[in-house]
């Protein structure tokens, strides 16, 4: 049958990203212990587009997913995939991006109740022939903020609110990528609070005095969140924000930075 695909394109524009998008597929994470756990994934599937072709071939790239759907996925994993996408589909670069809800074991501070607290995170790869392999981690925390301008200026109390914690983090090579459940304990310390899908009275008690023992503004977490990522061995880029999800105004607070470590 005739490939229109590989047909010639005269319009003289290569694009840089082309694929597939929005494909949901089941994945095994490997977990900080050497086990897996097994996520519903959300991917977006790109490769670069030379000028003279008309298309892509979009069933290569369903056919790459499909294989690896089954086995625990890291960074070699996402290599892997990169590298026959550049291969079946000629292209000079490939990217990937992996969306999935993570879970992590969460003990109540007093009770020591476990429970299972859930993380939207992200695995983003891209490769380019004849060059190194990027990969970034990206997770986001939910947290709890005390407004420490409400807690100074009340004569009781203090308004506090639920927000979320967000990092992006690329690694020089050479270098391991921190593990999810680490990199989620070391943001929520940075917050006035972590939270717990779980607690019981004793437990409550206790966040509820934590939190307002240890007030900060948006700005606050940010800037925290900087400084303990800036000590991470062999972090070359990050990517940070904080968002509060007001309990007295009808907007919400945010904040958001990035750097190169030197």
């Amino acid at each position: 049958m005739e490939d229109i695909q590989n047909s010639v394109d005269s319009r003289g524009i290569a694009i840089q990203h082309v694929g597939v998008r929005e494909i949901h597929l089941p994945f095994r994470i490997r977990t900080k212990d050497g086990d897996f756990q097994q996520v519903l994934a959300r991917i977006c599937f790109t490769v670069s587009l030379p000028q003279e072709y008309k298309g892509t071939h979009m069933s290569r790239f369903m056919e790459i997913l499909d294989q690896w759907s089954n086995r625990p996925l890291a960074e070699p994993e996402m290599e892997s995939i990169l590298d026959e996408a550049l291969e079946r589909l000629s292209s000079a670069s490939a990217n990937i991006e992996i969306r999935f809800k993570y879970f992590i074991k969460k003990a109540a501070p007093v009770s020591g109740k476990l429970s299972l607290l859930d993380l939207d995170c992200c695995f983003y790869g891209r490769k380019e022939k004849g060059k190194g392999f990027v990969f970034e981690l990206g997770v986001d925390v939910p947290s709890t903020s005390l407004c420490p301008c409400s807690k100074s200026i009340s004569r009781y109390g203090a308004h506090n609110q639920r927000g979320v914690m967000s990092a992006r983090l690329r690694f020089r090579e050479g270098y391991e990528c921190i593990y999810i459940e680490d990199l989620a304990d070391l943001m929520e310390r940075q917050a006035s609070s972590p939270l717990y899908p779980l607690l019981k009275r004793e437990d409550e008690k206790y966040v509820t005095e934590h939190a307002y023992e240890n007030p900060k503004f948006v700005e606050d977490m940010l800037r925290d969140l900087v400084i303990v990522l800036r000590a991470l061995p062999g972090l070359e880029w990050f990517s940070v924000s904080c968002e509060n999800f007001e309990s007295i105004h009808n907007h919400n607070a945010y904040a958001s930075y990035e750097e190169m470590v030197q």
